[in-house]
């Protein structure tokens, strides 16, 4: 277990799930394969919003948004 000093540096946590990721991929790499198959299933959609920033993140909702008027419009 690796004990980590608070100071100036200090690990984010999108480093610290990095760093998990990675050690979990070296101690169990079949796992993660069946894992990426069932990602549908196990994932969060929050995923999908923690590398895009929230620029990226409005924009996405955005476009979903201009998406549905489109096709309730188109469909009626």
């Amino acid at each position: 277990m690796e004990v980590r000093e608070l100071g100036s540096d200090r690990e984010t946590p999108e480093n610290r799930r990095e760093r998990m990721r990675q050690k979990e991929l070296k101690r169990n790499p079949t796992g993660n394969l069946s894992d990426g198959f069932n990602q549908a299933n196990s994932g969060h959609p929050g995923g999908l919003f923690d590398n895009m920033g929230w620029k990226g993140a409005i924009v996405l909702v955005l476009v979903l948004i201009v998406a549905f008027i489109i096709a309730a419009l188109f469909f009626q």
